[in-house]
């Protein structure tokens, strides 16, 4: 009988689009108070500027399992892994989580710019409840891992975003956590650094811990994962076998290409100006299909005002 390693109910995140901005001169101030009288005088109410990023989303992981999450940028993906990893709390809903959690969610999450990348070995697995003789243990293989032998004292902000990602990777693979998370920061490294991240996560889910993966690569998602979730507009759009869900999500894909701009559902924004249509064109004006390396494009684009 499997061992439920992760459970979500109904988990939700709710945003509020410019609740920070700040109205510091007088004349900001002025505008502001214009524009809500104009729109209080010709009865329309300003768009309620808020969504829900992540939106009554359930499932369960088991222990062993690694779960693949994907969708089109803005879907909720790096939100409910937020949740997850128990950076951001959810706006409604509960998550259960049993074992520790290592989370990868941005290249160098948890380091400090001014330490070296051996301090911040020992800084990063501190933050995720590692003694430091376990550290110790586990240095030397983190550090051969990573492939950053010769900059291993040198400060951190002086690492390429790659040797950035090789390390954090490393750390948070090798410290024996009991889940693993991790969101497509795998882009930043070459090939063949990609290749021993999929090895050390096929690695670390045959010793009977969970992964899960955001990934936009298919091919990465298919080749790692038993199952997969399918996320649209913050809600679970598919859920099951991976090679299923990643038909549906590539269904889509080619729906929404074929489909006019002015015409596609997925619109997010203020509606005050809405684009209707953009077209590229040549240096004599003509509409082409695409634009081409080296080749001077001018884009057109369409609008509709609010007003």
């Amino acid at each position: 009988m499997s061992t439920v390693a992760i459970r979500a109910e109904g988990l939700s995140k709710h945003y509020r689009l410019g609740a920070a901005v700040q109205h510091n001169t007088l004349r900001d101030q002025v505008m502001h108070r214009l524009k809500a009288l104009t729109q209080w005088g010709s009865g329309r109410s300003e768009p309620d500027p808020s969504f829900w990023a992540v939106k009554d989303v359930s499932f369960e992981v088991n222990q062993g399992e690694v779960l693949g999450i994907i969708g089109h940028n803005g879907a909720g993906k790096s939100t409910l892994l937020k949740i997850l990893s128990r950076i951001t709390q959810p706006t409604k809903g509960t998550v259960d989580i049993y074992g520790r959690v290592s989370s990868l969610l941005e290249v160098g999450t948890g380091f400090h710019s001014e330490l070296t990348g051996r301090e911040n070995i020992f800084l990063n697995a501190a933050m995720l409840g590692m003694r430091r003789d376990e550290v110790r243990r586990k240095f030397d293989e983190i550090v051969a891992f990573s492939g950053v032998e010769d900059f291993i004292d040198t400060p951190v902000k002086r690492y390429s975003s790659g040797m950035y990602v090789r390390l954090a990777f490393a750390v948070a693979a090798h410290l024996e956590p009991e889940i693993l998370i991790v969101d497509e920061v795998l882009a930043v490294g070459d090939a063949s650094f990609q290749q021993k991240c999929l090895g050390k996560m096929e690695e670390v889910s045959r010793s009977g811990r969970t992964v899960l993966i955001v990934s936009h690569n298919m091919g990465i998602i298919e080749g790692l994962c038993e199952r997969a979730i399918l996320l649209e507009k913050g809600r679970v759009a598919k859920i099951g076998k991976t090679q299923t869900v990643v038909e549906g999500y590539a269904d889509a894909i080619r729906s929404q290409a074929s489909m006019p701009i002015g015409a596609r559902p997925d619109r997010v924004g203020l509606g005050e100006i809405l684009l209707t249509e953009i077209d590229p064109l040549a240096k004599d004006r003509h509409s082409i299909a695409a634009a081409m390396t080296g080749r001077d494009v001018t884009i057109r684009m369409h609008y509709r005002s609010a007003d």
